[in-house]
């Protein structure tokens, strides 16, 4: 199986306003394509696009190629359960959602301290070995978003758990609250192979700064800076698929173009890649993915991760009156940072652990206070 996966979490939209508004013929096309040059790993679950992506890995993927030409990973919305019974309604439902009788990889989805205890609970590891008897998941596994320390405790007291996907990429590889490098690591101990999510951090690294991008044309001119971060990730030995969220037909053709004949990072290659995270470490305000699961039912709608990206590329790029000019265009349809009651949902369901509600206050405190003061 060829390391690049299509994970549909950041489909085209035809309304850039409403997650469900999935272009379905583009993304028809990167199905096809993507096929065509020979992967095969696709990537859901629940929640993305509010529920859309599972039906529009049905219309795109599964009613029209065979079965067996690709291979379909899904994950159970751990955070829903809240008993035993849940595991089979969910499950059932996302079988009809996308269209098929199994799944080739499942996953219980953003499993950390407290989604862990949850899952003991409920019974939620049993319910995937019974699926896997079943024949319902080909294989088992679970995502991860915390410390090595708890992801150690679960691989030590769960070894039927098959693979893990985790949080890695250059600029998250020694993070003090990712942690990518010493989870990596771990998984590796327990020889569980590793499914990378986030190789391009939401995006972020496909943008970089103009510091950080002579660096990498200055090595390698024709290379996007995506496709640096997406072989860094694929270059790691127990890194069986790398993930990565296309969002329109030219982002698909450029990941492919690197992937479908993969070479490794050389020695000269990978001093270029340490030295572009350290320039954005030294850079980054919030280390956001934009992966959205904040903003779902926040009582005050306010669109956290575009707030804190406007922040961040404030901090980069320091063009003040733009970043203003977005933000008041997006406070126009939804909260102000400042607006912010302090409820902790978001937090509760950040997968980066982020302190938000005081993150907010900061947000509120650069785009805001202009706005008062007029």
């Amino acid at each position: 199986m060829k390391k690049l996966g299509f994970g549909l979490m950041r489909l085209p939209l035809s309304d850039a306003g409403n997650p469900q508004s999935i272009d379905l013929p583009q993304v028809c096309r990167m199905t096809d394509c993507f096929l065509e040059k020979g992967f095969t790993y696709f990537d859901t679950a629940y929640p993305y696009h509010q529920g859309a992506s599972e039906v529009a890995a049905r219309k795109a993927l599964v009613e029209r190629h065979p079965r067996a030409s690709f291979t379909l990973a899904d994950k159970m919305p751990t955070w829903l359960i809240t008993d035993s019974g849940d595991y089979q309604k969910y499950f059932d439902e996302q079988l009809a959602r996308c269209g098929v009788d199994y799944f080739d990889y499942y996953l219980l989805h953003a499993l950390d301290k407290k989604n862990y205890a949850d899952t003991l609970k409920h019974g939620g590891f049993a319910f995937m070995q019974q699926l896997k008897a079943e024949g319902k998941a080909k294989r088992v596994g679970f995502s991860f978003h915390d410390k090595a320390e708890v992801l150690e405790q679960i691989l030590a007291e769960h070894p039927e758990m098959e693979f893990v996907q985790l949080q890695v990429n250059y600029v998250d590889w020694e993070s003090k609250s990712v942690e990518a490098r010493r989870c990596y690591e771990t998984a590796t101990k327990h020889h569980k192979p590793v499914i990378v999510m986030e190789p391009v951090k939401g995006g972020l690294l496909a943008a970089l700064p103009p510091e950080a991008e002579r660096l990498f044309k200055a090595a390698r001119r024709d290379a996007s800076s995506a496709s640096w971060a997406l072989r860094y990730a694929a270059s790691l030995d127990n890194a069986a698929v790398v993930l990565s969220g296309m969002s329109n037909f030219d982002q698909l053709a450029d990941n492919v173009s690197h992937m479908q004949d993969f070479a490794p990072l050389d020695g000269a290659e990978r001093k270029v890649v340490e030295a572009a995270a350290e320039l954005l470490n030294a850079g980054s305000a919030i280390p956001c993915t934009a992966c959205q699961y904040c903003v779902d039912g926040c009582p005050q709608n306010i669109p956290i991760p575009k707030y804190f990206t406007l922040y961040n590329d404030r901090k980069r790029f320091r063009l003040a009156p733009n970043h203003a000019n977005s933000y008041r265009n997006l406070a126009q349809s939804h909260g102000k940072a400042g607006d912010c009651i302090e409820c902790g949902q978001c937090e509760v369901a950040c997968p980066q652990h982020l302190k938000i509600t005081e993150l907010l206050k900061e947000v509120s405190a650069v785009f805001d206070a202009p706005a008062q003061k007029k």
